[in-house]
């Protein structure tokens, strides 16, 4: 009985209580679902989306705090309240802000990941995953944690690329990376149909809609990673696939585990390179 015990394992796709030794789970029918490759600390942390989207949004806040610490001096104490607790804009050229010059006059093309986990001010990364905390859920549950994460690093690329090839000198934070799971929604809503389908595509549609607005009315809005994220999303969203067309593959995970290595790759070389830049 103990024997047994210790060999079962919980299936990393369906989740259910299998033997580790099984070459396919009998339930989901998940290849090797023992292996180690499948089963270590990364793979379970994806696959759990509501973790996921946690972990996501305290990454977002460990970074916006370091960039306050690095220049403690700098931080703007305004009592305007778009303003309130900005980092430097030395501090966060060195954590990775992108656009043309970190990319032109430093090669810096890893910026275009850090960016999507730096913020400008409180309630720009209030904001930021505030719009995340409402989206996400819906994504992971359409798409799956795997699918979802993806299109949030995928798609924030896509938009600060749009943004560099527009011309934009500097820019931050998350939006591009939130609005290409809008995207990943809009595409979901009109692909899926039906009354569901309709009611997700008007109400995010009525989302991205609102954004533009506010983007063309309150200055300093990068609508060009706005614009690319969303487009990011809807491509993403059509090339990957959602539940109800196809259930998350092995390769979906894989791609996924690229994303997260390159993320935390990035991120770190950002503080580790941003420390000692700010020693010379």
């Amino acid at each position: 009985m103990k024997n047994s015990q210790r060999n079962s394992i919980l299936c990393p796709d369906c989740r259910r209580l299998i033997s580790s030794n099984e070459p396919r789970c009998p339930y989901c029918g998940a290849l090797r679902p023992g292996s180690q490759l499948r089963n270590n600390v990364l793979s379970r942390g994806l696959a759990d989306g509501d973790r996921l989207i946690r972990l996501i949004i305290y990454t977002n806040i460990a970074m916006y705090i370091i960039s306050l610490l690095f220049n403690p001096g700098l931080m703007n104490f305004s009592l305007n309240p778009l303003s309130m607790l900005a980092p430097g804009d030395r501090s966060l050229l060195l954590l990775g802000a992108t656009g043309t010059i970190p990319i032109d006059r430093l090669h810096r093309w890893w910026s275009l990941i850090a960016a999507n986990y730096l913020h400008g001010g409180i309630l720009h990364i209030f904001f930021n995953m505030a719009a995340l905390k409402q989206i996400a859920p819906l994504i992971n549950r359409e798409y799956g944690p795997y699918r979802m994460f993806a299109i949030y690093t995928m798609g924030g690329i896509a938009g600060f690329a749009a943004s560099y090839i527009a011309g934009v000198s500097l820019t931050i934070g998350a939006s591009a990376a939130v609005c290409s799971l809008i995207g990943a929604a809009l595409y979901y809503g009109k692909s899926r149909g039906g009354l569901y389908g309709q009611t997700i595509y008007r109400q995010i549609g009525g989302w991205a809609i609102g954004l533009f607005v506010f983007g063309f009315l309150v200055p300093g809005i990068n609508n060009w990673g706005h614009g690319g994220g969303i487009i990011g999303g809807v491509v993403l969203g059509f090339f990957l696939g959602y539940n109800e067309k196809s259930k998350e593959s092995f390769y979906h995970k894989i791609f996924a585990g690229i994303c997260m290595a390159a993320t935390l790759g990035t991120l770190g070389w950002a503080v580790i390179s941003g420390c000692y830049y700010k020693m010379m």
